[in-house]
């Protein structure tokens, strides 16, 4: 199932303000990735989905490798990955490669809240920019980040466009999971949201 869709963005604080902006909804802030030099803020999109809007955290130095989703290479805020949650993430990668995708090792990641509490989770490596290929996360035993009372903006579609959707389709298909992609010169991630007036608008 949907975990979540990542919207980054080259400054935390504009992309924040760029989501209000088109929804009337401010995500709240979720917390820092230390060593990675991102930090996040959360909304709530219903069905145990979330929205995460990730940028360079202003309280770390630069890291040291790049920054994940190709943030360093952003010019302004965009829809740019989706997550897939699973309760057995080594048995949903063995099954991924049984069938012909490979998501990748899992690795260990971790967040501070803003009240100092530490969250842990294992996920795949982030998807690259320009693919539509999702990437697993695994909470454990961590609380899930929606339930944490964050501000609602209920997500009603996610469709993706790509040069080559049999591609994109060979990916959802190992793992089992259903995405509408249309063919189009670019990558891209479309998402419908509906904001507390009732209006449907597009992040993208």
């Amino acid at each position: 199932m949907l975990d979540h869709l990542v919207y980054a963005g080259p400054d935390l604080a504009e992309a924040v303000a760029r989501v209000k902006e088109l929804t009337g909804v401010t995500p709240a802030p979720g917390g820092s990735h230390v060593g990675l030099g991102t930090a996040n803020h959360l909304a709530d999109l219903g069905a145990g989905a979330y929205l995460e809007v990730i940028g360079p955290d202003p309280a770390q130095p630069p890291p040291a490798q790049p920054r994940p989703f190709g943030i360093d290479d952003l010019t302004e805020p965009a829809l740019v990955a989706w997550a897939v949650r699973t309760t057995d993430l080594d048995a949903t990668i063995a099954h991924a490669r049984a069938h012909g995708f490979d998501p990748g090792d899992a690795i260990e990641m971790s967040r501070e809240t803003a009240d100092g509490e530490l969250l842990r989770w294992r996920l795949t490596p982030p998807s690259r920019p320009g693919t539509l290929t999702p990437f697993l996360i695994d909470w454990g035993t961590t609380p899930h980040p929606t339930t944490r009372g964050l501000p609602s903006l209920p997500l009603l579609m996610v469709t993706g466009a790509h040069p080559d959707p049999d591609s994109v389709l060979a990916v959802t298909d190992a793992l089992g999971l259903e995405l509408l992609v249309r063919r189009a010169d670019r990558a891209a991630l479309n998402a419908a949201v509906r904001t507390p007036e009732g209006r449907q608008v597009a992040l993208s």
